[in-house]
């Protein structure tokens, strides 16, 4: 898979999940400080939320400070489902019950051991047949609320 990593500033987390996903086999592309674009974090969310909605990766990590202002700012975009994840079961349960295509962790809260266990969640669990109905009611609430 192709997965879209961005952040507002580039760490010691951030530097850990990118090598992280690579190892695990996914083509990596970075987005504002990862890639060395100061962009800051609405901007790094919309670019890497958009690349999301039109196929160009297949799913998003990003991370800010506390992990909030990146997954609303992603979720403005139309057929993102950000979901700002602070462990595994978390993680699962979006995947399992949203079909959240970005993650977002918090910079300052999150460990190391937390965000491969997260990751781990995160690429193993997948939406339940029975949960679409679910996923597309999300996608109603979003028509319906377009302007």
């Amino acid at each position: 898979m192709k997965i879209g990593i961005g952040s507002d500033d580039k760490t010691h987390l951030t530097n850990f999940v990118v090598d992280k996903v690579i190892k695990s086999g996914h083509e990596v592309v970075l987005y504002g400080p990862l890639k060395d674009d100061n962009a800051p974090w609405p901007l790094v969310s919309e670019h890497l939320a958009i690349d999301v909605k039109n196929g160009f990766v297949d799913e998003g990590i990003l991370f800010c400070y506390t992990g909030t202002g990146a997954s609303i700012a992603a979720n403005k975009v139309p057929g993102v489902r950000a979901a700002l994840c602070g462990d595994a079961q978390t993680a699962r349960g979006a995947r399992w019950w949203n079909d959240a295509n970005v993650l977002v962790m918090s910079l300052r809260t999150t460990s190391e051991d937390v965000a491969g266990e997260i990751l781990e969640a995160w690429f193993n669990e997948k939406v339940r047949d029975e949960d679409v109905v679910f996923v597309k009611m999300l996608t109603e609430i979003e028509k319906r609320n377009m302007k």
